[in-house]
Order: structure tokens, then C-alpha cells, then sequence
């Protein structure tokens, strides 16, 4: 199997991991929640848990890859708040948590890129 031909089942694993976590470990989640949102941070992690296993299944499925990658780059740039919030959460942690906390906000950059990438590679089967 190619690199071209894994990126997309990657990046749909990483989806499907993150989503099922979002059940398995809700309260991690509700944490990062922004305060401004309406409703409660549990809907919110249930909500965006639900998402991810979605995009996972479009991502894996070649019919609806690029629209699926598309709204994937959309939503890490959407829950970029809730890493922002975890970062400012954690100032006060311990350095390991806090480096981790402060390591996630540039990580959203390649993975939105990564999106992107797998989208234009789909181009050729929607």
C-alpha cells in the first residue's frame, strides 16, 4: 500500500481513536469545553465524539473522501478554541502536563494541512 493510499486510513484511524475517546473518557473532554458555549460540555463532547466517528467513516470510504477531509480541516480549525482553553487550563500544571497542553495548539496546523492534502488527493474520485 502506498503513502498516498495510507494517509487517508491514518488520518481516518486518528478520527475514529479520538471519537471512541470522547465516550470512553468524557470527562477529559468536558474540561476543555469553552464556557461560552450553550448547552452542557458533555453534549458538546458527545457531539464532537459523534463528529469525528463520522469523518472517520467518510474518510475511509473513497466516494466521500474529499468532501469528508474537507469539514474534517473545518473541524480541527473549529475545536482549536477547546486547545486554546486546555492551554490556558493547564499554566499551572506540572511542566510534562503543561507541555503537552501547549504542544497540542500548533499541532492543529499540520493535522488541518493533512486534511487538505488528503481532500486534494481525493479530488480524482468524488
Amino acid at each position: 500500500m502506498s503513502r498516498s493510499e495510507r494517509s487517508p486510513l491514518l488520518l481516518a484511524g486518528l478520527l475514529a481513536a479520538a471519537g471512541v475517546a470522547h465516550f470512553t473518557r468524557p470527562r477529559t473532554f468536558d474540561a476543555i469545553v469553552p464556557r461560552g458555549l450553550p448547552g452542557t460540555p458533555r453534549a458538546w463532547t458527545y457531539a464532537s465524539g459523534a463528529a469525528e466517528l463520522a469523518l472517520a467513516a467518510g474518510i475511509a470510504l473513497p466516494r466521500t473522501r474529499k468532501a469528508a477531509a474537507l469539514t474534517t480541516a473545518a473541524f480541527f480549525v473549529g475545536v482549536f478554541p477547546a486547545n486554546v482553553k486546555m492551554a490556558v487550563d493547564w499554566r499551572h500544571r506540572p511542566a510534562p502536563q503543561r507541555a503537552a497542553a501547549y504542544g497540542r495548539l500548533p499541532v492543529q496546523v499540520p493535522l488541518v494541512l493533512w486534511a487538505r492534502g488528503v481532500a486534494k488527493a481525493g479530488e480524482g474520485r468524488s
